[in-house]
């Protein structure tokens, strides 16, 4: 059926179908990883993503579920976090390397990413209970799945239309918060906050397409490559903190000074492109969408 809750059916089928299709697609990536270990858990960690976006949508109307199971599905991708993250930054070094600006910052990033990702295969390999770990996880997520079970919401299509209203506004609204932040003496921790919540509203848009498919996807679409921006500014905050951290692993000063300047540079540049592209996103005020949305979902069956 696809990530979407089609307005014109029952809530809690829509709802719980939704869920168990992510919480499905996890198990089996987890269990099979068709393109290897590393993919599987960054495919596992986008299905939980998607999970706690859909969960966050309805937590006005249900917060003990929400809060419970938001933990669960958090706490079980933390166990696998380190593995990926020293994946991710392989992927952040490797597009430092492919934009660099002359041949000499290329072959010294070139040196930076070998150096990542040996970092990265001695990391995998020092996991020794990793295949225990997939194990348990895919376990987790089958009782994810059960709980399920427990989770109704009303009947009322008018109530739902309020409940979805309601977090759809708070969404738009700590996003535009965030936003304007970004505008000021921002930290890093800004622009990762502007992130989380326009994954949100991605996610909200792609939740509830069936209800203005060709506005929807637009803003979607919007939303998506706000959201890799966003990526981009976090990954390189990253990197940054990993030669603060680990600066014996970055063995040549040039190549380091190397680093640090394209790091930088890449960071000037797609904060200022977010910036832009954000204002353009987050033009409505948030009452108005809310509103909008209410009524739009009320109007389907009337």
């Amino acid at each position: 059926m696809g990530y979407r809750i089609r307005p014109e059916a029952d809530f809690t089928d829509e709802f719980q179908s939704a869920a168990v299709e992510q919480l499905t697609r996890a198990i089996t990536v987890l269990e099979k990883r068709p393109e290897g270990t590393h993919e599987a858990i960054h495919s596992f960690r986008k299905n939980m993503k998607r999970l706690r976006s859909l969960y966050r949508l309805v937590s006005h109307q249900a917060p003990d579920f929400q809060k419970r199971e938001n933990a669960r599905l958090r706490d079980t991708a933390r166990s696998l976090s380190a593995i990926r993250n020293a994946a991710a930054i392989v992927d952040t070094g490797r597009y430092l390397q492919e934009n660099a600006r002359n041949a000499e910052e290329a072959e010294a990033l070139g040196r930076i990413v070998f150096i990542l990702e040996a970092r990265r295969d001695w990391m995998a390999e020092a996991e020794s209970d990793l295949e225990q770990r997939l194990h348990d996880t895919a376990g987790t997520l089958r009782e994810a799945i059960a709980a399920l079970d427990d989770i109704t919401f009303d009947k009322s299509h008018r109530k739902n239309a309020r409940m979805l209203a309601k977090s759809w506004r708070r969404t738009a609204s700590r996003a535009r918060k965030a936003l304007d932040a970004c505008h000021e003496d921002a930290a890093a921790e800004d622009f990762h906050e502007l992130r989380k919540r326009t994954y949100d509203y991605r996610l909200y848009h792609a939740l509830l397409r069936d209800l203005w498919p060709s506005a929807m996807k637009a803003k979607r679409d919007c939303a998506k490559d706000l959201v890799e921006r966003l990526g981009h500014i976090n990954d390189l905050s990253v990197l940054s903190g990993l030669v603060e951290a680990e600066p014996q692993l970055f063995t040549r000063n040039d190549d380091l000074a190397h680093l640090l300047d394209s790091i930088i540079f890449r960071q000037q540049e797609a904060r200022r492109e977010a910036l832009l592209c954000a204002e353009t996103l987050y033009g409505d005020e948030p009452d108005d969408e809310a509103q909008r949305l209410e009524l739009l979902w009320i109007s389907i069956r009337n």
